[in-house]
């Protein structure tokens, strides 16, 4: 494999900034949730920064095929660093991290995030061997999620501290183990160590490309008319990116703005479930990164994608008609096998079909469809009705019958779809 130093490196970096990231994302919604009691504001926060992701998630695409992709690395590992290093030192100072800068960290981060990851499958895309995408999605998905795993464990910890209540909740009563839990200006400033860590590793990767990058230097406006172009030339990939990522769209929904009103309000249960639910979904979704390309090895690339799809729509709907801690869990856990599987799957299947000096581009317009989707349901789900009582299972009834709706294209076009043709 060419590039294999690089590769690792890349890897590398993506793992130890995905760590702290994933335990601010986990600690800000349980925050506003447990702690403040302001579930409808963390809601018109991440409504409003998702808004705002539909205008820079189209830019984002011009600036991933525009520029060179380490470069994009080296400049957000700074901003991340600089912004969240900036709060946490506030947070040191004031003795604690004021509402609107804990909402600034989270709208980084989800900035951050859509730039990360486009650019991040676009940068593995353009050092790998085509005969190779499918391993690279999958060493990429593992990577990510045996991040997670780790830095949800840790989040437990951090969140709650150590105390005879979490261990009695996680069956380990019989330890005697004490740990206060951090303040979150720690947990802030540990994320913002991170990005500086990654920085350093992006900055000693070396490569050469696997194929010849075609730069387009016009104006955003018209770069943009490229990837608009492709996609009206080739119409059967826009029905399949379109319709195949509806289980990503409402696992953000779930995992930032539902789960943790679900466990406060529908079971009344502890942020250890909320954690535990995270780890689960992040050991799925690991368990779909080794997996996923040898269990639906004789199976087309859509037809996988259909029953990844229809068994999301089963796991929400019985979060919407049961009321069990173990349950959610288990839900978290599949939900994290369905949707990185459909990932791997649909990243592999563009790549082969969609050319790298475009890729940018083109998931720049499935992502801000994707964001405008979040939007409306976030913004629906924030309404007031969902936090009160046991309201949010009605939320869960609503994404399962959305994702039912979104296999309609790949159903109607499923032949065409499987017999596409490469143009390599």
């Amino acid at each position: 494999m060419q590039n294999k130093s690089a590769l690792y490196l890349l890897i590398a970096a993506n793992a130890v900034s995905g760590f702290a990231q994933g335990i601010s994302m986990l600690a800000i919604p349980w925050y506003f949730s447990d702690i403040l009691d302001a579930s409808s504001t963390f809601g018109i926060i991440y409504g409003a920064a998702t808004f705002l992701t539909l205008f820079w998630g189209l830019y984002v695409g011009t600036l991933v095929d525009r520029f060179p992709r380490k470069n994009i690395f080296l400049l957000i590992t700074l901003i991340g660093a600089g912004i969240i290093g900036s709060v946490a030192l506030s947070g040191f100072y004031l003795g604690e991290v004021p509402m609107p800068l804990i909402g600034l960290v989270f709208c980084t981060t989800l900035f951050i995030y859509n730039v990360h990851y486009p650019t991040l499958y676009a940068f593995g895309q353009e050092i790998t061997e085509k005969k190779n995408y499918g391993k690279i999605n999958s060493i990429i998905e593992i990577q990510g999620q045996a991040t997670s795993v780790i830095s949800g464990a840790l989040a437990a910890v951090l969140i709650t501290g150590i105390n005879q209540e979490f261990l009695n909740s996680i069956g380990f009563g019989h330890l005697d183990i004490n740990v206060n839990p951090w303040e979150l200006h720690e947990v802030f400033l540990m994320d913002a160590f991170t990005y500086l860590i990654a920085f350093g590793l992006i900055l000693m990767i070396k490569y050469q490309p696997t194929v010849s990058k075609i730069i387009h230097k016009g104006s955003i406006i018209k770069r943009l008319k490229q990837g608009a172009a492709f996609l009206k030339e080739n119409p059967l990939i826009f029905h399949f990116g379109v319709g195949s990522y509806a289980i990503f769209a409402m696992l953000l929904v779930h995992i930032h703005q539902l789960l943790p009103i679900y466990i406060h309000n529908h079971l009344s249960e502890s942020s250890a479930v909320y954690a535990g639910a995270k780890i689960l979904y992040a050991l799925g979704a690991l368990l779909s990164g080794i997996g996923i390309r040898w269990l639906f090895k004789n199976t087309s690339t859509i037809k996988a994608i259909i029953i990844l799809m229809i068994l999301s729509i089963v796991v929400f709907e019985v979060s919407a008609f049961t009321q069990s801690s173990f349950i959610i869990i288990i839900v978290s856990f599949v939900l994290g096998l369905t949707n990185a599987g459909t990932r791997i799957l649909r990243v592999t299947y563009l790549f082969n079909y969609v050319p790298n000096h475009i890729i940018g581009r083109i998931g720049s317009v499935f992502q801000t469809i994707n964001v405008f989707i979040r939007f409306a349901f976030i913004a629906l789900f924030s309404l007031t009705f969902f936090a009160k009582e046991n309201n949010v299972t009605w939320a869960y009834f609503i994404c399962g019958l959305f994702i039912f709706i979104s296999i309609f294209p790949l159903l109607i076009y499923y032949k065409k779809l499987v017999n596409l043709k490469s143009d390599e």
